[in-house]
């Protein structure tokens, strides 16, 4: 599916050559990888960017671009996971982080349309939420005020404002800061990063267009790979927008409607946007789930749909798509170094849906630790211990895991029919399991196992995409890989459905 803002998205390209032997490599070419390019261009350093699709191909392209430090009803869920110093390190963060970037879109031409930004509540569960919001924020400095919602065409039990932040086009944003980077002589190289190791005193990258040798790599790519150790620490989330024509928005009540995300569940989030022809545009989101653990997420889109519809009659969807974000156990984003990598490898992830503000505070944090200024909120968040809270966290998640696994072996065991159009099935091919596929008119079986660490995938009928129910890899009906922590595709199978069956035969 293609969103709002790729379709609208300025072109940004690639670099004929690079060095092959820079001061560092950066895999990803999103929000993360080119604001951290930039700000370690800016220090001096030769920098390449490795994107294997191209600049915001992925999360970047998808997010919903709100740049805000009011998000729901983070800030207390943060704490009591985290303790308090690091929930502390975290707003400091986010604060230079979107400062930083407001700044620097400014001084490039290319600001930001500021925003209020709201968090609503529908029901008593929700009001007390932000009843303790509300307080959290105030003690860690955030001025967030009561109200907000006077200009949302619905009733709510409670609400927060923030005001004085930002929503973005994101591909805007990306051609900017691509712009910065080569103008202080960084190169974008279309490459898909095979493995990164650390070798001697540097790192060593290994792609499909050659090698690179650097001091340092950085891996912003949402998972990192390889990951088999660091994924067990991610629970990979999709969640889903549509971009809506509405006659009876105008310019000026455009102008004035909040960035707003509601705390009850299902989360309804708002913004606007601004067509090619200048026309305002809504864009509606929040719907979601666990990679791999949702039945029919077409019928997530269906009912984001009728809400929308339900405020705003006149609304005509011109575009729908998803993104996929990670959380970590104490849902605070992960800045550090890859495991065994000795500092020469680092990573940013688990922004936990907010890649715009945690992709600029991390791009601070890495820059400054290469160039031996690392900001004491960064450290103190890469030092920050394991709490009870978190802990039990991660331990319910993989619980989650292995009762997913176990739900999808058990309707793997049942006989299932010849997958029609744009379905996905999984069955048994003597002792193996299968994961079967129709896809414009094309049956495919590929092996059902996430080539990652093994675990089983599930149809999403509204991608057309096999998702791993463990840990949020995904794949094309034909088994290509599409995103996640796994470095290789699904195994394709020898032969098609429609060959077994005796017919002309159609190859996967």
């Amino acid at each position: 599916m293609t969103s709002l803002w790729q379709a609208t998205a300025p072109t940004i390209g690639f670099d004929e050559s690079s060095p092959r032997r820079p001061d560092a490599v950066v895999v990803g070419a999103g929000l993360t990888g080119l604001a951290t390019a930039a700000l370690l261009a800016e220090q001096g350093a030769t920098v390449v960017v490795l994107e294997a699709r191209v600049p915001g191909a992925v999360a970047t392209g998808g997010t919903t671009a709100k740049l805000s430090l009011l998000q729901s009803d983070r800030l207390h869920r943060i704490r009591r996971l985290a303790g308090g110093a690091a929930t502390q390190a975290f707003v400091d963060g986010s604060l230079a982080g979107q400062a930083w970037l407001l700044g620097l879109l400014e001084r490039l031409g290319a600001p930001a349309e500021p925003r209020s930004a709201v968090s609503f509540a529908s029901g008593d569960e929700g009001a007390a939420s932000l009843e303790r919001e509300l307080e959290v924020a105030r003690e860690l400095g955030l001025p967030v005020r009561e109200g907000g919602a006077e200009h949302l065409p619905f009733p709510t039990a409670a609400a927060l404002e923030l005001p004085d932040q930002a929503q973005l086009h994101p591909l805007a944003t990306l051609a900017a800061l691509a712009a910065h980077l080569r103008a202080h002589g960084g190169a974008i190289m279309h490459a898909s990063v095979r493995h990164v190791r650390r070798a001697g005193s540097g790192v060593e990258v290994e792609t499909d267009a050659g090698a690179w040798r650097a001091g340092s790599a950085v891996l912003a790519t949402g998972a990192p790979v390889p990951a088999r150790g660091t994924s067990v620490l991610l629970e990979a989330h999709r969640s889903y927008a549509a971009a809506y024509r509405v006659r009876s928005l105008t310019a000026e009540a455009a102008a004035v409607l909040p960035m707003a995300l509601g705390v009850d569940a299902p989360t309804r989030s708002l913004r606007t946007a601004t067509a090619a022809d200048g026309t305002p545009l809504l864009i509606a989101g929040g719907v979601g789930h666990v990679v791999g653990r949702h039945r029919d997420p077409r019928q997530l889109v269906a009912e984001l749909d009728r809400w929308v519809l339900r405020h705003w009659p006149d609304a005509a969807r011109t575009h729908a798509w998803s993104a996929q974000d990670y959380r970590t156990p104490d849902r605070l984003p992960w800045i550090g170094a890859r495991p065994g990598s000795r500092g020469r490898v680092l990573l940013a992830t688990g922004f936990d849906k907010w890649g715009m503000t945690g992709g600029a505070m991390s791009a601070l944090a890495i820059a400054g630790r290469l160039g031996g200024a690392e900001p004491d909120w960064a450290r103190a968040l890469r030092r920050r211990g394991t709490t009870p809270a978190a802990a039990g966290s991660l331990v319910g998640s993989l619980g989650a895991v292995a009762a997913a696994q176990a739900r999808t072996a058990r309707a793997a065991l049942s006989p299932t029919p010849p997958p029609g159009e744009g379905q996905g099935s999984l069955g048994r091919r003597g002792a193996r399991l299968v994961a079967t596929s129709t896809v414009d008119g094309r049956t495919r079986e590929v092996s059902a196992h996430c080539p990652h660490v093994g675990a089983l995938v599930a149809w999403n009928a509204q991608e057309r995409s096999w998702d791993c129910t463990a840990h949020g890899s995904r794949f094309a009906p034909d088994g290509t890989r599409l995103e996640g922590p796994a470095a290789c595709p699904l195994r394709a199978l020898p032969r098609s459905v429609d060959e077994r069956a005796g017919g002309a035969g159609i190859q996967p």
